[in-house]
């Protein structure tokens, strides 16, 4: 089983992948853990040095890597659906659950946060806003389920998305 978590930032990707995981008994990773882990340096240096693009670059390989591995939770970054070779891996070799969230949910769970460089030191509002719009469809694409990712305990959360990821495989005949 390969589960990849899509969903702007704030969503609780990370939060929920690990509990998701425990429930799985799979291995949780989060890609931008990943990526630091492999640059040696944290995802802010990486933004100011690299620029998004050279982020990005260094993404796709990392997802290149785990869509081919196997009993995986993995928390992607928000982005990771802007490059059409990541959506292409992931619908290819995974199930894809985005974890959808309301603007005010996001904007509460990410708010005064500096390790998303994208929102660092600025109104977390308009550049969510902005993405949701830009990513939301591409999200939607890419996903085999989708879960409101509300607040709450992200352990019942985690329950609910293997509920339903037990259905979805058996509707696959898997």
């Amino acid at each position: 089983m390969r589960v990849f978590l899509v969903g702007p930032p704030g969503s609780g990707k990370s939060t929920v992948g690990k509990y998701l995981a425990e429930r799985l008994n799979a291995r949780f990773l989060d890609l931008d853990e990943v990526i630091a882990e492999r640059a040696g340096a944290d995802i802010p240096w990486i933004f100011d040095v690299e620029g998004e693009r050279g982020f990005r670059d260094r993404e796709e390989t990392v997802v290149a890597d785990y869509t081919t591995q196997d009993d995986v939770v993995v928390a992607t970054g928000g982005g990771v659906v802007l490059r059409e070779a990541n959506r292409a891996r992931m619908k290819a070799n995974c199930t894809v659950i985005y974890l959808s969230a309301t603007i005010d949910t996001l904007v509460a769970r990410t708010a005064g946060k500096d390790k998303r460089p994208l929102l660092a030191g600025k109104d977390p509002r308009p550049i969510l806003s902005e993405m949701l719009e830009v990513r939301g469809p591409l999200y939607e694409e890419v996903a085999d389920i989708t879960v409101m990712s509300t607040p709450g305990s992200a352990k019942k959360l985690a329950t609910v998305i293997a509920g339903k990821l037990a259905d979805f495989a058996e509707a696959r005949g898997q």
